[in-house]
């Protein structure tokens, strides 16, 4: 895959884009930029998609290969490799954006900061359209001073509910809080409060609970933790309170019921099994099949083809998830309360969304995690760590180039490691020092073996995969190295959000606040969502 040949690759323009969202035409709209300059300004449906990653996500997220893609990025010569890539692959419909990201704001598109947007937008419009009922971080905190009758369930993954939560909040996440709030506050008098980082998640889960019609007074924490924090308020570390694990029959019945009344009402398509096999056998549709249970729960036993997405998360993710606008979206649980409410909220995102109904346990018959199909790595000569150590203690001119994610980097590498994007490889290799011999490897070098060829093509130095990455270095009891030690590359590979952490300005929060404010008029203004509210 290191020797491509540079095809003419068709354009699209702006108003053909918009044009095939309209009309709700399947299309790919992929910006192959890393995170934090997508962040920076992207038409509303553009999905990321880095370039540097793009054999590892394609086949998951863009599954039939006549899909039309049109390829996007600001200038940086990444969505001609990008699309002469996915030519590569296999995809036969491939385009590339007229100007990139420039070209779609002067024909006059609307762009879209930060990331995950179609979600964060839908979400923004959802409290406009149905004033979901919210309370000041102040009011929050008073309530539980006064050790009033609440519960604070916290609708965020886990991991992030462990780096910080609100003083005696439970980590619910998003689709499990219809199915699971019976048992948390089985008094209708007890108050619930939802919180997330920000709004979203705590608009979509309080919304998800009036909906279903729980009897308890339910309010969202008004902005979050950000709305915490910037209260003076102290936020809680390192906490694993979680949802208990069974919930009783009766418990589980109602919320079945709710769910599928939600469902129905937001116009939720049904679907048998003898249905997703036309579905599957389908060769001019795109469908996606996600099971929206726990990732414990996936891994314990699910249907066949079905990929892990918790519910909560594919309505904040929707297009990390489901990348072809246009698609239709089957969704899979054990209990018909996940499947439903999280297809509510797909299908008022303007989603075509079906729930497999009547899975039973027989069904869901395949065990472990996610398997993803990859396409082959080209060939390359592998080295053991051992023979790594070797090297290096030679100091012969070996250079170890890591591609993990940088934070991963920072986590863990090998001692002397240099960190590189591959979307900047010619920067990065021009940085680094004078080599014999270069040594690429990631966390389990499953994306250094597609790189390898890109290194080598810029090199007539020889170029070696090491076998286990740093994982496998590790492993091996050899020493690992911390911090940002050796960039070639700048960090831009994520984009950080002003939620996370604790470390943030004050003004940066604001002002994200204020842009999550904004966006139903920024949406009005680009129109082609397609977005509705039950």
């Amino acid at each position: 895959m290191s020797s491509i040949v540079q095809t003419s690759i068709p354009t699209r323009s702006f108003q053909q884009v918009r044009e095939d969202l309209l009309a709700r035409r399947e299309i790919a709209l992929v910006d192959v930029r890393e995170e934090a300059p997508h962040a920076e300004a992207h038409p509303l449906f553009a999905a990321n998609l880095p370039f540097s990653h793009l054999e590892l996500l394609a086949y998951a997220r863009i599954p039939r290969r006549d899909t039309a893609i049109v390829v996007l990025d600001d200038g940086e010569g990444l969505a001609q490799q990008s699309a002469a890539r996915f030519i590569a692959l296999g995809y036969s419909n491939v385009s590339i954006l007229e100007g990139g990201v420039s070209g779609w704001n002067a024909a006059g598109g609307e762009l879209f900061q930060d990331v995950n947007v179609p979600s964060k937008s839908f979400g923004e419009l959802v409290e406009s359209k149905r004033h979901t009922p919210s309370l000041s971080a102040e009011e929050v905190k008073a309530l539980l001073d006064a050790k009033e009758d609440v519960v604070v369930l916290d609708a965020r993954r886990f991991d992030e509910y462990q780096n910080m939560n609100i003083p005696t909040s439970v980590s619910v996440p998003g689709a499990e809080l219809v199915l699971r709030v019976r048992e948390l506050a089985p008094d209708p008098n007890t108050r619930v409060i939802v919180n997330c980082a920000g709004r979203t998640r705590s608009i979509i889960g309080t919304q998800s609970l009036v909906n279903a019609g729980i009897p308890n007074q339910v309010h969202a924490l008004r902005n979050g933790t950000i709305g915490w924090t910037l209260a003076g308020q102290k936020l809680e570390h390192g906490n694993s309170r979680q949802f208990p694990v069974d919930v009783t029959a009766q418990t589980r019945a109602q919320a079945a019921g709710d769910a599928r009344a939600v469902a129905d009402r937001a116009g939720v398509k049904r679907l048998d099994q003898a249905g997703l096999q036309i579905f599957r056998a389908d060769t001019k549709r795109t469908t996606y099949q996600f099971d929206v249970r726990t990732p414990q729960e996936y891994e314990a036993g699910h249907v066949p083809g079905f990929l892990s997405a918790p519910g909560g998360q594919l309505v904040q993710e929707t297009e990390s998830h489901a990348t072809v606008r246009g698609a239709r979206i089957v969704l899979a649980d054990d209990d018909g309360v996940r499947a439903n409410m999280t297809a509510s909220w797909l299908a008022q995102m303007a989603w075509e969304v079906y729930v497999l109904d009547g899975v039973t346990a027989q069904q869901l018959s395949e065990q472990g995690p996610v398997k993803r199909e990859l396409p082959a790595a080209p060939q390359s000569e592998k080295i053991s760590p051992q023979t790594l150590a070797t090297w290096l203690e030679r100091k012969d001119g070996t250079v170890v180039v890591d591609f993990a994610t940088s934070a991963n980097y920072v986590k863990q590498h090998i001692p002397g490691a240099w960190f590189a994007l591959r979307s900047q490889l010619p920067q990065a290799l021009a940085s680094l020092p004078s080599a014999e011999r270069y040594v690429v490897t990631c966390g389990s070098s499953l994306l250094a073996a597609y790189v390898i060829g890109d290194l080598a093509a810029l090199t007539d130095k020889p170029v070696f995969l090491l076998d286990g990455g740093d994982n496998g270095w590790k492993a091996a009891g050899l020493p690992i190295e911390t911090g940002e030690s050796a960039l070639a590359s700048p960090r831009i590979d994520r984009y950080r959000r002003p939620y996370e952490g604790t470390d943030n300005p004050a003004s940066a929060m604001q002002a994200y606040l204020d842009w999550e404010f904004g966006l139903v008029e920024q949406l009005g203004r680009d129109g082609t969502h397609g977005f509705y509210v039950i």
